[in-house]
């Protein structure tokens, strides 16, 4: 928001503050706020307040296919949240971007329905005011006053050229959809949904009734629509947040026109805004989180998703591909690869090392003691080797893939337990769990975070079997394999299950050892740790805006024929094959 504009709203704000502190009766207003407090029909009045809300909600979610009711619920409260809180009615584009952003809407059609349906609020209220006074005073001039009728006739045109403009729009948006064979994207509201949202309006009424009644004052239905229509229809030109002081001049002058003096008005009118400001607060809190996703995304995994179990792999000779992503790690890569097994069961293993970038031997050493070296040509971060990996372990139709790091804080000697469930059958993803093993050593501090942080995931996962959300030591079937998703390039631990947890693949942990690095130096530093994985897990759990997880049974099974190509990066192997190692 520009500063000119904070500028125009804050004086606005300070004169009506002013104005009304001189106008309004505080003796009125403290007692009828303590009658209000306990009032019985309040708590009454709140709820049929809200029923008029939802019931506009329900016209939005009918005019555009696809908008559910309860999104078209929470987009209204946040805008109304927004509209009380923000100066010159900034929560109206609040009401577009929440409907874009959480329920896929496209911006043109969430703009041309909000459009015209705020536009049918602005005529549905006049003619309702209308109504209401004739009904309440018996002269349809009276309501307005030959010195306001002006600012109706404006009010009136200007809403009808709003709808025409959001009518229009939908309009063209319907022959573009005919003309591409598709179906509605959005309708022209008809009798059914006008008349819905006039119930909706007369409903909000029911408030100002009894805030009337609380205050000692004994009008009649219809002369608490008029006021209601008045004040709303004043908050059209709000300048200051929740339009505080126009709400007011609307309602105090419906009052007097009911026969109600100013003083009396201005302190019904503070405490039916205070009341309407409660409710926006309250509803508008819980709209921003429910239904998911809320307004700041998906902050956990969805409660169900679709499983299916991957087919037990029975090819005898297909490889177990063992990872170690490597960077600067000459000092300890040869004796991690040195100490992997020749095979698995009857499986061979082939050892493949992911040289990120290092600045020393690392690919040399590995190399001569007998690994498969994938190189990097510059550092790109354990996510970007950990993905290389897999798109190289691909290419073998492997019947398991396992990874851990190649600093020898993990037994490589321990494949055999990682890959077992896998091949098994009773498991698609496993994770080598430090703390459910036996740890060797482990710094306190690391032990803390590992443990937060482990806390954190399964809160996020909504998993209790989550024991060692960090460990470095994990092993996938060929298809959790292909279809594992690593969003960024810095980390793999908490997105990656994540990832596969959402997509549906079975989780299983096995004990494993643990020794803490003995050269070396690790690229974890708590502050840029979170810096970087924090934004990443939310992207995770909103990537591609949550899609339908694709089950394991629909993704790739062992031989079969997902062929993503080999990484770019070059590769070698003491014997010159990429197959076995020497």
């Amino acid at each position: 928001m520009s500063r000119p504009a904070v500028v125009v709203a804050s004086i606005a704000l300070l004169v009506a503050v002013a104005v009304i502190a001189v106008g309004v009766d505080s003796t009125a207003l403290t007692d009828g706020a303590r009658a209000l407090v306990s009032e019985p029909l309040l708590p009454v009045a709140l709820v049929v307040f809200g029923v008029g809300f939802w019931l506009r909600a329900l016209v939005w979610a009918r005019l555009v296919p696809g908008l559910s009711t309860s999104m078209a619920w929470a987009a209204v409260h946040v805008s109304l949240l927004g509209n009380h809180l923000l100066p010159l009615r900034l929560g109206e584009g609040l009401r577009v971007w929440s409907v874009v952003r959480r329920a896929a809407v496209p911006v043109q059609v969430a703009t041309a329905s909000v459009i015209t349906l705020r536009a049918a609020d602005v005529m549905t209220l006049l003619g309702l005011a209308a109504g209401a006074g004739v009904w309440v005073l018996g002269d349809a001039a009276s309501v307005v006053g030959n010195g306001a009728s002006w600012v109706v006739v404006t009010v009136a045109v200007a809403g009808l050229v709003a709808f025409g403009a959001g009518a229009g729009w939908i309009l063209l948006l319907r022959r573009r959809d005919r003309a591409r064979g598709l179906p509605a994207s959005v309708r022209v509201p008809g009798p059914v949904l006008v008349t819905a949202t006039a119930v909706g309006w007369v409903l909000e009424a029911g408030l100002v009734f009894v805030v009337a009644r609380a205050g000692g004052v004994e009008v009649g239905l219809g002369a608490a629509l008029l006021v209601s229509c008045a004040a709303v229809l004043a908050q059209v030109v709000a300048i200051t947040p929740g339009g505080f002081g126009t709400y007011e001049a609307g309602a105090v002058a419906a009052w007097l026109l009911v026969g109600v003096d100013p003083a009396t008005g201005l302190a019904l009118a503070l405490l039916t805004h205070a009341s309407s400001t409660l409710y926006a607060v309250a509803t508008g809190a819980v709209a921003i989180f429910w239904p998911a996703p809320g307004e700041f995304g998906l902050l956990r995994l969805p409660r169900v998703v679709s499983s299916a179990a991957a087919p037990v792999v029975d090819a005898p000779d297909a490889p177990v591909v063992l990872i170690l992503p490597a960077h600067d790690e000459v000092e300890s890569v040869s004796a991690v690869v040195a100490r992997a097994p020749v095979a698995v069961g009857s499986h061979p293993l082939i050892v493949v090392v992911v040289d990120d970038g290092s600045s020393d031997a690392t690919a040399d050493v590995a190399r001569a003691a007998g690994a498969v070296v994938v190189a990097h040509e510059k550092n790109l971060g354990l996510g970007a080797a950990v993905r290389t990996g897999f798109a190289w372990a691909r290419t073998q139709h492997p019947a398991a893939v396992v990874f851990c790091d190649a600093d020898g804080e993990y037994a490589p000697e321990e494949v055999g337990r990682l890959v077992s469930p896998i091949l098994a059958g009773t498991a698609d993803y496993v994770v080598g769990s430090r703390f459910a093993g036996d740890i060797h050593h482990m710094h306190p501090h690391r032990r803390l975070g590992n443990r937060v942080l482990t806390r954190w995931v399964q809160w996020l996962a909504r998993r209790r079997d989550i024991t060692d959300a960090q460990s470095g030591y994990r092993a996938l079937s060929p298809a959790a394999t292909a279809d594992a998703e690593i969003v960024h390039d810095y980390n793999y631990a908490q997105v990656l299950t994540l990832d596969l947890l959402a997509k549906g693949y079975r989780y299983a942990e096995v004990p494993i050892s643990y020794r803490f690095r003995a050269t070396g130096r690790s690229f974890v530093r708590l502050g840029r740790y979170l810096r970087m994985v924090v934004p990443a897990v939310h992207r995770e759990l909103n990537h591609a805006n949550n899609p339908s997880p694709r089950k394991p049974s629909e993704s790739v099974t062992p031989g079969s024929a997902k062929k993503n190509p080999p990484p770019s990066g070059r590769m070698y192997s003491s014997s010159g094959s990429p197959l076995r190692r020497a």
